[in-house]
């Protein structure tokens, strides 16, 4: 009795692992016949198709190349993303750069027209004295 549950379930493992390994081969990597082909025999032929398969249809000495992104998947793996960040960081502390220039430049401007009116106001109370 428990000799048929295993073995049932051994021909079951089979056959989901023969099958699901057809559907998530690339169709122009099977040897033999067509995936097509091979998920006919799968179906057809439970047990027998999956050992074909394994034996004659799987590919051979190729790793499964793992499926490309046409961007990276985390901004830090991103290039341009990178060389974008590092323009506008300079692009940032140079906007600060000139703020401050420009704020000293008109604080300076400020404390020269202070001083400009000061010194006439104190020339002109001078001569009426």
């Amino acid at each position: 009795m428990l000799f048929r549950v295993a073995l049932a379930v051994a021909v079951l493992v089979i056959f989901v692992y023969g099958l699901v390994d057809v559907i998530r081969t690339e169709g122009r990597l099977t040897r033999g016949i067509s995936k097509p082909a091979w998920l006919i025999v799968q179906i057809v032929l439970p047990i027998l198709g999956a050992v074909l398969w394994l034996l004659i249809g799987r590919p051979r000495g190729t790793a499964q190349p793992r499926p490309s992104y046409p961007h990276p998947t985390a901004p830090d793996d991103d290039p341009d993303f990178l060389r974008n960040l590092e323009a506008r960081r300079r692009n940032q502390a140079e906007a600060e750069r000139l703020k401050k220039l420009r704020d000293d430049l008109e604080a300076k401007a400020k404390e020269e027209n202070g001083k400009g009116r000061r010194g006439t106001d104190e020339h002109d109370t001078d001569g009426l004295k």
